[in-house]
């Protein structure tokens, strides 16, 4: 039985039966239209993952293993180059038609430009990233990231102290430097002549051992790199060698730069 006056502010009662499913309805169709949004969304997933794990599938290539394996194709490269280069220089000096001046004046540019062998007395230095759990010396304000890692302006100084130091030749991990090489780092890993290193980076320079040591002491930003030895632990380590042969530089001279487009 209805009875109007019974309802709060005058209204009439609720409907009974199908009245009420008439008003559950709007929610039932909200449910409905969230699930077929969210089965949508899984099928794109589906589709742009093709079947894969978007985030740790091992089937796609990281940027590390890309660079790592260009680094390796280089160093293919370099060997195949070296072993041209020697073919051609037999075959000049069986058909040389050069004076001896020629002759002198040709080996003493090829030892300014790093292309030929070079032996002597050696020193090397070798260059860490701070422990894993370094902690400030004390009397030091806490390490940041960048206080534990070798950089860029740290192999280059060595690198300027030991040339200036009278070194007759410079290796750079296995690699001998020329006059166009470019030390140059990414994040902590060195890139030279189109090869990656990783941590430790050792040095080695050919000359007198005491002239070269002697640079190091001098060099200003080899100072300040060993305020961070003695306060965050970065590695630094210098040997002296006998005699040794830094191999010459094997790997293109070609200049590459940029060019503008159009």
């Amino acid at each position: 039985m209805s009875n109007s006056a019974d309802s709060p502010e005058g209204l009439p009662d609720e409907p009974a039966g199908p009245g009420r499913r008439f008003r559950a309805r709007p929610v039932r169709l909200l449910s409905a239209a969230v699930f077929a949004l969210a089965g949508l969304i899984f099928v794109t997933s589906f589709n742009t993952a093709k079947g894969t794990n978007i985030r740790t599938d091992a089937s796609l290539l990281k940027l590390s293993d890309l660079i790592q394996q260009r680094s390796r194709k280089n160093a293919e490269l370099d060997q195949s180059t070296a072993t041209v280069r020697n073919d051609v220089d037999a075959l000049a000096q069986r058909d040389n038609g050069s004076t001896k001046a020629q002759d002198q004046q040709l080996a003493a540019l090829k030892d300014a430009a790093g292309t030929e062998k070079v032996t002597g007395k050696a020193l090397s230095v070798t260059l860490n990233d701070a422990p894993p759990n370094a902690v400030a010396a004390p009397g030091y304000p806490a390490p940041q990231p960048n206080d534990l890692v070798i950089h860029q302006q740290d192999l280059q100084a060595v690198v300027n102290a030991l040339w200036q130091g009278g070194a007759q030749g410079i290796q750079v991990m296995d690699q001998r430097l020329i006059s166009t090489s470019a030390v140059r780092c990414v994040g902590n890993t060195l890139i030279l002549q189109g090869r990656v290193y990783s941590p430790p980076y050792k040095i080695t320079a050919v000359g007198d051992p005491g002239k070269l040591r002697q640079a190091l002491t001098d060099s200003p930003a080899i100072q300040n790199y060993q305020l961070y030895v003695k306060a965050y632990g970065l590695g630094w380590k210098v040997d002296e060698h006998k005699p040794m042969t830094l191999p010459g530089y094997s790997g293109t001279v070609d200049l590459h730069y940029a060019k503008p487009v159009g």
